[in-house]
């Protein structure tokens, strides 16, 4: 490893010893673009990389509300602009009581590289709140979502800042800070936030975009292969939109999706997520006030396995949908185990260092987070596009365009890798094509 790169990673453990899950990216990104650092001894004179872990900005804040039998709350709320180098910082919020300043860090962090990657003007940041809209009554939801974009608009705007959503923030949440930022500011500055209703400058596809776009990529790692999905077993985990958009995209491409899980545990459906029924059914389950995905199972006849994580199943692909690390050894064990051929990541981050590597000893082509679920930043910023010229792109319009950004993500992250000797390994590809570009975009702009 480049002896710059081990210094920084190591600079960067000392200053933030207590933020696991963002040393991990940081350590992951930096390692995968060394021989890239080796070849610029400028960017070392420059700083270059100690400046690309620092955000520019950090902004944490007190988020005050009422619950509907009078009771105040205090949650914390987060926004992180990472990079700002290539456009306007842009990346979801998240409401989830697991949220910290390591978790929203890694976020945006891993938001640079996967945005540079769309080839898309916008820079990396990400936000959000520990605050768990889970069993909370819709009158809650907006007078908390009132009480966090109060302060957040100082912060953000069309040409500065442009949030989205995340878990936890859907449709819903979106509007109510849309509309507490329209009174707050006396603007009609739709494109200040993105995943909007189509009624107020939202675009189509962008609820199912980040799952269509996981497998427009796989499609073309399966063209890379001579291979195709038709005929295959799809391991998904979660049940939000990715993992939504990712089961109707795998059966219109003939494949079959066999599970889902959530927070409780798994369902297997061996007949597949392939019927308009079931595939809609994940909606309106998701909207329930009480969602768990053990509903699917009671409406379905599937079985429900209460705790465990849906690895287990054995599949000819496996694509996670929810979350963070969610796949350490014991599951990559079981991916191999499985023979697996193929892993894309719908979920940011959702495996840790460890296991990405043992997948790839063992013959795993891995697709990675920042390449393969970048279709929904993708369609945000085709939003944002919309917004600026005041018209609306058909859904096949908007759906032609991700096809062609996602073949072009996984088309230079082949050839990055290919150029520096790591023949057709899509996870250093994938941080060398998104470095560079940032990193370009840095020493042309100068120090600050």
């Amino acid at each position: 490893m480049s002896t710059y790169v081990d210094r920084v990673i190591e600079e960067t453990r000392k200053k933030n010893p207590d933020q696991p899950e963002f040393l991990q990216t940081v350590t992951e990104v930096l390692t995968s673009v060394a021989p890239v650092v080796d070849a610029h001894p400028e960017y070392e004179k420059a700083a270059l990389l100690e400046r690309l872990v620092e955000p520019e900005r950090q902004v944490m804040f007190r988020v005050a509300w009422v619950d509907d039998e009078g009771k105040p709350h205090v949650n914390r709320g987060y926004r992180i602009q990472f990079n700002g180098a290539l456009g306007p910082y842009k990346g979801g919020l998240r409401f989830h009581p697991t949220v910290n300043l390591s978790i929203l860090k890694f976020l945006g962090f891993e938001q640079v590289f996967k945005n540079s990657l769309t080839t898309l003007p916008i820079g990396g940041g990400k936000g959000g709140s520990d605050f768990d809209p889970h069993g909370k009554s819709d009158a809650e939801i907006m007078r908390f979502c009132q009480a966090f974009m109060t302060e957040l608009q100082r912060h953000i705007g069309p040409n500065t800042d442009v949030p989205a959503g995340d878990i936890g923030v859907g449709g819903r949440e979106i509007g109510y800070l849309f509309g507490q930022y329209r009174r707050v500011r006396d603007s009609w500055d739709n494109g200040v936030l993105t995943g909007k209703p189509l009624t107020y400058g939202g675009s189509l596809i962008r609820p199912e975009a980040t799952g269509y776009g996981v497998l427009y990529y796989a499609k073309n790692v399966f063209a890379h292969e001579n291979d195709t999905l038709e005929g295959k077993t799809v391991v998904l985990s979660g049940y939000g939109n990715v993992a939504w958009g990712a089961a109707k995209k795998i059966a219109e491409m003939g494949g079959k999706a066999v599970t889902i899980s959530g927070h409780n545990g798994y369902v297997y459906d061996p007949d597949g997520i392939v019927t308009e029924e079931k595939i809609n059914y994940l909606l309106e389950m998701r909207a329930s006030k009480n969602a768990n995905v053990k509903m699917y199972a009671d409406k379905f006849g599937c079985q429900f396995f209460e705790g465990k994580k849906p690895y287990e199943v054995k599949a000819d692909v496996y694509i996670p949908c929810a979350t963070q690390n969610e796949v350490g050894m014991d599951e990559a064990k079981l991916i191999v185990d499985a023979g697996a051929k193929y892993y894309f990541e719908g979920a940011n981050m959702p495996a840790t260092n460890e296991a990405l590597a043992y997948l790839q000893e063992h013959g795993v082509i891995v697709g990675p987070a920042k390449a393969a679920n970048a279709g929904g930043v993708a369609v945000s910023a085709l939003e944002m596009s919309q917004n600026s010229e005041r018209l609306s792109w058909t859904s096949e319009e908007v759906d032609a365009k991700l096809n062609t950004i996602m073949t072009s993500i996984h088309d230079e992250s082949a050839k990055a890798a290919e150029k520096y000797g790591f023949g057709y390994d899509l996870i250093k590809g994938a941080n060398i094509a998104g470095f560079v570009k940032v990193a370009d975009a840095m020493m042309s702009q100068g120090l600050f």
